[in-house]
C-alpha cells in the first residue's frame, strides 16, 4: 500500500500505539525577556472550571477545553509535593528560526503552515518550545500563559529511569538483579525474580497494561491506590502494599515482550526511594531539578498519603522540561557545569534496546516509522537517534543528541472522539525537514 510509505503517517501510528497505550535564519541570539504577567484565569472561571469537576468518576474523563484547563491547573485539583530549583537561573537565549513556523506540512484541511496549523481548530495544541544548540529557536503558547506549569502524563516516566542509571553508574544498583534484590517487600509479589532491567524496558511479562475503563482491572486497581483513579469502597489503600500484595498474571516471559503500564515506573520510583533513602521527589531534586537552572520549581501531583504519581504527574514550566531535555544533548553546559548523563548513558538509550521487544508486542509499522527499539522508559529511539517520550493525551519530549534539538509540546483531546490533529506527528514532521541534514 502506498501510505506505507509516508514515513510520516507510519511514525504517527506507531507513536499512537505507544502512548496510547536547515539553514539558520539570520537572527542573532538575544536574551529571554520574561512578558508582562497575565493572569490564566479569572476568579470566576477558577470557581467555574471546579464546580465541573464529575463526582462519579474521575477528573481526567473530561475533555475538550475544560481538559485543557485542568491540565494546566492540577496544583488547584490535588495536593502536591515539590520537585526544588536550587542557584541561579540558566538564561536561554533566543535565536528564532522562522522555517520551523514557515515549514509547510498536510492537513485534513488542506496545506498550511505549522504556525497556522498549532493555532487552527484542528489543533488542540496548548504549548511548544524547540531548542536547538541550547537556544530557543521556536517557541509557541497558542492555547496557555509561558507561566504555566501543565502535567506532562507519561512523560513523567522518564525522570524514574533517569534516576535509576545515574544510581547504576555509581554502582549503587545492579539492573540485572531481581527487583526484590532491593525491595524485599516485593519477594511473594507477582514481581518477584523479575529483573530491574526488564521494569525499566516495560517488559516485566505481567498483564497489567494501562487500563482506564475496568475498575477492577490490575492497573485501574493501582491507580486506585495511588489516587489517580476514582476511588471504590475496593480501592487498595496505597501503591506500595498494592504492588507489594498484588498477584497479576503472566502474559509472557520477562524480556519477551513490550507491555506499558504505569505500575513498572511506580516500582521504579519505589526502588530510588529504598536506594537514596528520600522521597522520590526530593531525589529527583538533588540528581537533577536542583541542577539545571530551572527558573521554578516543579511538582507532582500527590493525591494520596502524599506519594507522587511518578507514572504521570509531573508538572513544570515548559522551558525548564527543555533545559531537562539539553541534559542529553553537546549543549548540556548551557544549564549545567556538571555532565549529569553521562556518554555511556546517551550510548545506552541509542543503541542499548532490545529490538524484538516492540515487535514481539505487535507495534505496528516499526521499519517504516524508524524506529529501533524502546529502552528505560522511552517509548521509542529512533534510527535518526531521536528519543521519544510521549503522554496520554497528547503531550511528550523529543530529543536529538546528533541534532542537538529538544522539542517540548503539550496538548489535549479535543472531544470523546479524540477528533483533534495530533500535534506530536506533525512536529516529527517539521523537525526532520528543518534539521533532518544534521544526521
Amino acid at each position: 500500500m502506498k501510505i506505507l510509505n509516508n514515513r510520516n503517517y507510519v511514525r504517527s501510528a506507531a507513536i499512537i500505539f505507544l502512548t496510547g497505550c536547515a539553514a539558520f535564519a539570520p537572527f542573532a541570539a538575544e536574551e529571554l525577556v520574561f512578558e508582562e504577567f497575565v493572569p490564566a484565569s479569572t476568579l470566576e472561571e477558577v470557581q467555574s472550571q471546579m464546580r465541573k469537576l464529575p463526582t462519579d468518576d474521575i477528573w481526567w474523563t473530561v475533555n475538550g477545553e475544560d481538559m485543557a484547563w485542568n491540565f494546566k491547573n492540577l496544583h488547584m485539583l490535588f495536593p502536591t509535593v515539590t520537585v526544588y530549583r536550587q542557584g541561579q537561573v540558566q538564561p536561554l537565549t533566543r535565536n528564532p528560526m522562522s522555517e520551523i513556523g514557515e515549514y509547510v506540512i498536510s492537513t485534513p484541511e488542506g496545506r498550511m503552515t505549522f504556525d497556522d496549523f498549532i493555532v487552527s481548530d484542528q489543533s488542540t495544541t496548548m504549548g511548544i518550545v524547540v531548542l536547538h544548540k541550547g537556544q530557543i529557536v521556536f517557541e509557541r503558547y497558542p492555547r496557555m500563559q509561558e507561566h504555566e506549569k501543565p502535567v506532562y502524563w507519561s512523560t513523567s516516566k522518564v525522570f524514574p529511569a533517569t534516576v535509576i542509571r545515574i544510581l547504576e553508574e555509581r554502582g549503587e544498583i545492579d539492573v540485572n538483579r531481581p527487583i526484590e534484590h532491593y525491595l524485599s517487600e516485593m519477594e511473594k509479589s507477582s514481581f518477584a525474580g523479575i529483573s530491574i532491567r526488564h521494569i525499566l524496558d516495560m517488559a516485566s511479562g505481567l498483564d497489567c497494561p494501562d487500563e482506564y475503563e475496568s475498575w477492577d482491572a490490575c492497573y485501574y486497581l493501582y491507580s486506585m491506590s495511588i489516587g489517580d483513579g476514582f476511588r471504590t469502597e475496593a480501592a487498595p489503600d496505597n501503591p506500595y502494599e498494592f504492588a507489594a500484595t498484588y498477584q497479576a498474571t503472566r502474559d509472557a516471559d520477562p524480556g519477551h515482550k513490550f507491555s506499558y503500564s504505569g505500575l513498572n515506573t511506580f516500582i521504579l520510583g519505589w526502588l530510588v526511594e529504598e536506594i537514596t533513602n528520600m522521597p522520590f521527589q526530593d531525589a529527583f531534586t538533588k540528581e537533577i531539578w536542583s541542577q539545571i537552572g530551572a527558573e521554578a520549581d516543579a511538582a507532582y501531583i500527590a493525591p494520596r498519603y502524599g506519594i507522587p504519581v511518578t507514572h504521570g504527574g509531573f508538572v513544570s514550566k515548559m522551558r525548564d522540561l527543555a533545559r531537562f531535555g539539553l541534559l542529553f544533548t553537546p549543549s548540556y553546559k548551557v544549564v549545567s557545569s556538571k555532565k549529569i548523563i553521562s556518554d555511556d548513558h546517551i550510548d545506552l538509550l541509542r543503541n542499548g534496546g532490545d529490538p524484538a521487544l516492540l515487535r514481539n508486542a505487535g507495534v505496528p509499522f516499526l521499519a517504516e516509522a524508524g524506529i529501533k527499539h524502546n529502552v528505560y522508559q522511552w517509548d521509542a529511539v529512533f534510527e535518526n537517534d531521536s528519543f521519544y517520550k510521549g503522554g496520554w493525551a497528547g503531550q511528550g519530549l523529543i530529543i536529538n543528541p546528533t541534532r542537538d534539538t529538544v522539542a517540548v509540546f503539550t496538548s489535549y483531546f479535543k472531544d470523546d472522539q479524540y477528533s483533534e490533529v495530533k500535534v506530536e506527528g506533525k512536529l516529527f514532521e517539521v523537525l526532520d525537514g528543518v534539521f533532518g541534514q544534521e544526521n
